[in-house]
């Protein structure tokens, strides 16, 4: 089987229509193991991938004042079930450039493999992002995942994060992001996550406001069962004068699962403020009683209230 046929099967595991990896005008990148499978780009987006070694460099440009009108897909997958992916890409967004990305990472049958994403993204003044990012992983959990970003939001521009792994178990995942928010500008960033089995989750989200009126939201939101084990770690800094930024977890334990938050907040300016709030514990027995009074099972009802946290 050809290796973008492998790729086009992953796809539907993160809910991607492999279709859009035959459109001309979705620009996207396809990469399994370290083999640059597919690479494309359209009009105001430039997408570079090539190989040095062991380790993908890249990089994804948008063009001042362009509007993207389809999200730009990047797809990693593995080839063998020990691989070890690490990639390095750069993203830079012009003026006023409004883009979507779509990373999905599909691993259905890795074991003792590695994915180590380290990327830098540029927001110029007015630029807006969204960055989704889906995981699918096997259940075999034993890879190492480390997303590791770094984030510099410029004047007026605004920077969305969402990442999501829900299906499979994750092994040992290690989201690191910093990200820096220029004046008026804002970042959120959104976090789901599922740990089974021996799952090992650390979860570190920084959100520095050092300018002026700058605005920032960190929300996460983490389900742990079995014998998994989740830190979350949310820091927010608020340097800028009427900057103002919010810290919100939510950890569902259930099992022999263990789970900590740590919200971290500084205020550096007397007209500054953030606010945070962190929620640790079982699923409400008061709400499993009233969703089995009206015919659920156990099992039903706790499927159901995760899955409401979740969203």
């Amino acid at each position: 089987m050809a290796l973008l046929d492998v790729a086009r099967n992953a796809l539907p595991l993160v809910g991607v229509d492999p279709a859009v990896l035959n459109d001309a005008d979705v620009a996207h990148a396809v990469v399994l193991g370290h083999n640059v499978v597919s690479v494309h780009g359209v009009p105001g987006v430039e997408v570079a991938l090539r190989r040095n070694g062991q380790l993908l460099e890249g990089s994804v440009t948008v063009a001042p004042g362009v509007e993207v009108a389809r999200p730009i897909h990047l797809c990693f997958g593995l080839e063998g079930p020990r691989d070890v992916q690490e990639v390095r890409v750069d993203f830079q967004l012009g003026q006023g450039a409004r883009a979507r990305v779509t990373s999905c990472c599909a691993f259905p049958g890795a074991r003792d493999a590695r994915h180590l994403m380290h990327a830098t993204l540029v927001l110029g003044t007015d630029a807006v992002l969204t960055y989704n990012e889906h995981h699918h992983h096997g259940m075999h959990g034993a890879m190492i995942v480390a997303p590791h970003a770094s984030v510099r939001v410029g004047t007026g521009a605004r920077f969305f994060s969402n990442f999501a792994l829900l299906a499979g178990a994750a092994g040992k995942l290690e989201i690191d992001y910093d990200v820096a928010v220029g004046d008026d500008g804002l970042a959120e960033l959104s976090a789901r996550v599922v740990a089974r089995q021996a799952d090992e989750v650390t979860l570190k989200e920084a959100v520095r406001l050092v300018g002026v009126r700058s605005r920032g939201l960190i929300r996460s939101r983490v389900v742990v069962q079995d014998d998994a084990h989740a830190e979350v770690v949310g820091i927010t800094e608020a340097a800028g004068r009427l900057a103002r930024g919010h810290v919100d977890c939510r950890e569902i334990v259930l099992g022999r699962a263990r789970a900590g938050a740590t919200p971290v907040v500084r205020v550096l300016h007397p007209e500054a403020k953030v606010t945070h709030e962190a929620a640790i514990g079982s699923v409400d027995r008061k709400e499993l009683e009233t969703l089995m009074a009206r015919g659920l099972s156990p099992e039903q009802a706790i499927e159901l209230v995760v899955s409401g946290i979740l969203r």
